[in-house]
């Protein structure tokens, strides 16, 4: 009877069983975690077969970096997804269908086509302003340093306003570009939500 009670706790470990799948697919067992899959997770299994606890991967320092890199860079996947989404969310709230998006296309070009035609009128206000002074120019063509200081101001003054005028048009022709540009993104990214949107409604 003695010596079956002292056999008696050799029957089951008192740690448990350790088990996994190594990188050749084996399932292995033991009553110690395995050395054989130290780069993967582990289980601790009870007497009964329950699991105990999982044990992580042991890594090396490179390792957990690389590691700590992928979950960083999972992370920011993430944050892009959901912010994408919820661009997507609040661009679809403004623009319910197509041809508000047109709408707004069309109103936000013909804003800048109203500031471009006001430069223009002011350019032919200064084109019409420097004709007298090129005239009074004129009497001093053979020798410019005569021209009184006045009139070479007005002219330089008249010179740098069209300039002026001309490089806000540019600046404005370029702002138009920018803002079809613009539109053209959302309207690629609010196609397939249109449709979505259409195929619930049905």
């Amino acid at each position: 009877m003695a010596a079956a009670q002292a056999q008696a706790p050799s029957a089951a470990p008192a740690g448990g069983i350790y088990n996994c799948v190594d990188a050749h697919g084996r399932n292995l067992t033991s009553d110690r975690p395995l050395p054989e899959c130290s780069d993967r997770e582990q289980r601790e299994l009870n007497p009964s077969g329950t699991v105990r606890r999982r044990l992580e991967p042991s890594y090396t320092g490179q390792e957990l970096a690389e590691r700590e890199e992928r979950a960083r860079q999972a992370a920011q996947r993430e944050l892009r997804r959901v912010e994408e989404h919820r661009r997507d969310r609040a661009l679809l709230t403004r623009y319910p269908v197509a041809a508000a998006h047109q709408r707004a296309r069309e109103d936000a070009l013909a804003q800048i086509d109203t500031v471009i035609q006001a430069a223009r009128l002011r350019l032919g206000e200064l084109a019409a302003q420097r004709k007298p002074i090129e005239d009074e120019l004129e009497f001093y063509r053979k020798d410019p340093g005569k021209a009184p200081a006045v009139l070479r101001r007005r002219a330089q003054d008249n010179a740098q306003s069209a300039a002026v005028q001309r490089r806000f048009i540019g600046e404005q022709e370029e702002e138009k570009k920018r803002v079809n540009a613009r539109f053209e993104e959302e309207s690629a990214r609010l196609q397939p939500l249109w449709s979505a949107a259409s195929a619930s409604a049905r």
